[in-house]
């Protein structure tokens, strides 16, 4: 079988959990849809191109890294956090003008201007003009806007009234099903001139402006991170891959470099030995578990000790959203294999485990 093989280092770098937040947890070693994605992108992929994957390797320590998370809240609490404004608010974007922050834990206020720290004056009072005009909007709809529509309500019932006591034919009852319907025109006409006024001149502007709360939190960060991948693919993929693999910068956060030390094309074998042992930590698929295929010695009773993670390979879309493709694997440091061992393969000093 032939595959290529790809030897890297970071000195630093952090797989993501997905289901980490406050505290960003590392993988051990990266998921399968973080090395394919950082292929795709080295290449220049346009399209996505299948391929298994085979991840081992080792770091020498984990370490934590303090970061700032913000967290934008769903609406703005006027006495906490800190008040911002959406660079462009009409796609999905994380920057922002910092207006104004709160002092203390409780008594502030942006729209009095109690106990701030104000940083761009003119977006505070622009803030502020929103917020009565979302006021004047409330009092106009309850004190004039029912008011007509409640009116129009009773001219409509009026006038069905009427009708029903007219025959459809007659002249009378062909003027009131005339007014009837342009006071339904107008009823329709003035909504929308309101609905238009309050969306575009206030919801729209308003959505701009976010309160943000910051905390801080930590990264699980692994130290001198040494990876050999190994690719089954096309021919034409494993080419492009080894011409353009150079081109990958990083894996995992977009500060974690690599130095790709080898690119080679090698061919896998079966195991023919009496029992190989692991040299480096290792995804194994959770079957080579199950029936035995790898194991801590051929007659030994002890069983290989590790940790399960079901971990993203591949995607399809599905009404707009991506369903990943899960891959259920055990990551283990400490394995034999043999020439019973089925789905694992030998390069050189490597067990190759494609997932």
């Amino acid at each position: 079988m032939k595959a290529l093989r790809i030897v890297l280092t970071q000195n630093e770098a952090h797989y993501r959990k997905e289901e980490a937040q406050t505290n960003r947890m590392t993988y051990p070693l990266p998921p399968f849809s973080t090395i394919i994605g950082a292929i795709h992108r080295a290449c220049d992929f346009k399209a996505y191109n299948p391929m298994d994957i085979s991840i081992q390797g080792k770091y020498g320590s984990l370490t934590k890294q303090p970061f700032t998370n913000h967290c934008f809240l769903n609406s703005v609490m006027d006495d906490r956090g800190i008040l911002v404004r959406m660079v462009n608010g009409d796609y999905m974007s994380s920057s922002y003008e910092k207006i104004a922050a709160t002092k203390k834990s409780q008594g502030n206020s942006f729209l009095k201007g109690i106990t701030l720290d104000v940083f761009n004056v003119e977006l505070l009072n622009e803030y502020r003009e929103l917020k009565k005009l979302g006021t004047d909007i409330v009092e106009f709809k309850k004190i004039r806007l029912d008011k007509i529509k409640n009116l129009f309500k009773k001219r409509k019932k009026t006038i069905g009234d009427k009708k029903k006591k007219l025959d459809k034919k007659s002249v009378e009852f062909l003027i009131l099903n005339k007014r009837e319907e342009e006071i339904k025109i107008l009823e329709i006409l003035i909504d929308n001139k309101f609905k238009n006024f309050k969306e575009n001149k206030y919801e729209k502007e308003i959505s701009r402006y976010q309160g943000l709360v910051t905390s801080l939190g930590y990264y699980e960060v692994l130290n001198d991170v040494k990876l050999i991948i190994h690719i089954k693919s096309s021919d034409e993929v494993l080419n492009t891959i080894k011409k353009k693999i150079y081109n990958l910068k990083a894996i995992g956060r977009a500060e974690d470099f690599v130095d790709v030390e080898e690119v080679k094309e090698v061919t896998l074998s079966a195991v023919i030995n009496e029992e190989i042992s692991s040299k480096y930590s290792s995804y194994i698929d959770i079957n080579l578990l199950n029936n035995e295929s790898i194991f801590i010695h051929k007659n030994s009773k002890s069983k290989v000790m590790g940790t399960k993670y079901y971990l993203n390979k591949d995607y399809s879309i599905l009404d707009n959203k991506r369903i990943f493709n899960k891959k259920k694997v055990f990551y283990t440091s400490k394995f034999n294999v043999d020439m019973d061992s089925d789905g694992v393969y030998l390069d050189e000093e490597y067990i190759v485990n494609f997932n």
